[in-house]
């Protein structure tokens, strides 16, 4: 088995309102920044032993499938690095 870092990354879906990401823009340009749109998102790192980076990905994947994202309002990106 080799170690693995998974990384899952979660956004809302376009379309879904991100109160967190419009009051922290608004901050930011009260600040002087200029800004086209800002969105928030969670990241997990996930270290794991897996037989490839593959079996890690789909590992990841199925956690976030299950538990991470809500599929439903929810896009998710999979990101796989040796350790």
């Amino acid at each position: 088995m080799t170690g693995y870092t998974a990384t899952v990354t979660v956004r809302l879906k376009s379309g879904v309102l991100d109160p967190e990401a419009e009051t922290t823009q608004q901050a930011l340009e009260r600040l002087g920044f200029e800004l086209e749109e800002l969105r928030s998102a969670d990241r997990f790192e996930l270290d794991l032993d897996a037989a490839s980076a593959a079996d890690a990905r789909e590992r990841a994947t199925e956690m976030a499938e299950r538990l991470l994202a809500n599929p439903t309002i929810h896009d998710y990106e999979v990101g796989v690095a040796e350790r």
